[in-house]
């Protein structure tokens, strides 16, 4: 698996963090969507995937499942 955020895309919603908080953060500066990791372990993969699901404006893609 792999995680990308589409950083134009983003509005800093943060549900990304709030669901998978060990696959990715925000930047302080605009709140943006940060991947801390980019091909996260399996017991994280099911989060990322929620979060990529979750996200308002779709800016999180999953590959490679």
């Amino acid at each position: 698996m792999r995680i990308a955020v589409d950083e134009g895309k983003c509005i800093g919603a943060g549900q990304c963090v709030l669901t998978a908080p060990h696959v990715f953060d925000q930047r302080d500066d605009d709140a943006v969507a940060v991947v801390l990791d980019a091909s996260p372990a399996e017991s994280e993969q099911p989060a990322a995937r929620a979060a990529a699901a979750g996200c308002p404006v779709a800016a999180i893609a999953v590959s490679g499942d």
